[in-house]
């Protein structure tokens, strides 16, 4: 791979990272508030999207350090994680809807750690550093964000059924 075509892939990479945590920031933020009754929840949606928001940053000036600029353009990532709030709600009342956030939440955070890997093996083979060395660190932090929501799934959905009975 020559050297400016490895540049535009990362830059690819880094403008769908940039997308997909920008649209996953809203996301959580709607998570949150309608979290509002399960303060544990709802300060783990919160924390996270500040993260997220963290990490939209960084992505941006690493983009910018590599002479891109983040696409006004939704990343195919980006509209994924958008559909499948609506999807998965679909028919559920508001006391599974916790439930389901958590759900969603976690499959988007174990998508977020594929991709940093993409993202990071393909810095690796250009020789980029500073990228792999960014999307590792994003992608560890995902990690551990999925665990924590993992942790919560259970708990939820068993509230989710006491209050149905």
């Amino acid at each position: 791979m020559e050297t400016q075509d490895a540049v535009e892939v990362i830059k690819d990479y880094l403008q769908d990272a940039i997308a997909a945590e920008k649209s996953f920031e809203t996301q959580l933020r709607a998570f949150a508030q309608a979290s509002h009754d399960e303060t544990d929840i709802r300060q783990l949606f919160e924390q996270h999207a500040d993260e997220t928001r963290a990490q939209h940053q960084a992505l941006t000036e690493r983009l910018q350090e590599l002479g891109g600029a983040p696409s006004t353009a939704k990343s195919p990532l980006a509209h994924l994680f958008n559909m499948a709030p609506a999807v998965a709600e679909t028919g559920h009342d508001h006391s599974e809807k916790v439930t389901q956030n958590l759900m969603i939440a976690f499959a988007v955070e174990n998508s977020e750690v594929a991709m940093y890997e993409s993202l990071a093996t393909v810095a690796s083979a250009a020789g980029d550093g500073p990228t792999e060395i960014l999307a590792r660190r994003i992608q560890n932090q995902e990690r551990a964000t999925a665990e924590k929501v993992w942790q919560r799934i259970a708990p939820a959905a068993r509230r989710a059924a006491q209050t149905a009975a």
